[in-house]
């Protein structure tokens, strides 16, 4: 009996971590400092181990199922869309470093997260 709500807490903490990546994960959508892929890649990690029906829903959203599985098979990122993607990431880095963030080492990070961020989509093969 202990084990069976051993079980059910471990999987209903999975379920609830799951959905916390994905809120992270469709914030990267919107907002280009954060990662969407990662995110989306642990919540799936997540649902596979908490909740199998949760598990099928995410990876064959119409919206969310192309980033988990352009990742898995190696497909890449549309040039079009890593164009659009840096572009808007350093728009909103340039927008905070110039009127919202006044400290100078905050300022820096933030170029360095833009820098590191731009290194890392370029790397990232193209479709």
């Amino acid at each position: 009996m202990q084990e069976q709500k051993y079980n059910r807490f471990i999987r209903g903490t999975l379920i609830v971590a799951g959905t916390f990546f994905l809120g992270l994960g469709i914030l990267g959508i919107i907002l280009p400092i954060l990662p969407t892929t990662p995110f989306l890649l642990l919540s799936a990690a997540c649902y596979s181990r908490g909740s199998d029906r949760l598990y099928r829903w995410l990876i064959g959203n119409r919206w969310f199922g192309k980033y988990i599985n352009n990742y898995r098979t190696g497909k890449g990122i549309p040039v079009k869309v890593k164009i659009s993607v840096i572009i808007m990431l350093w728009i909103t880095i340039s927008v905070s470093i110039v009127f919202i963030v006044t400290h100078p080492i905050l300022r820096f990070i933030l170029f360095i997260i833009a820098v590191l961020v731009t290194r890392h989509l370029l790397l990232i093969k193209n479709t």
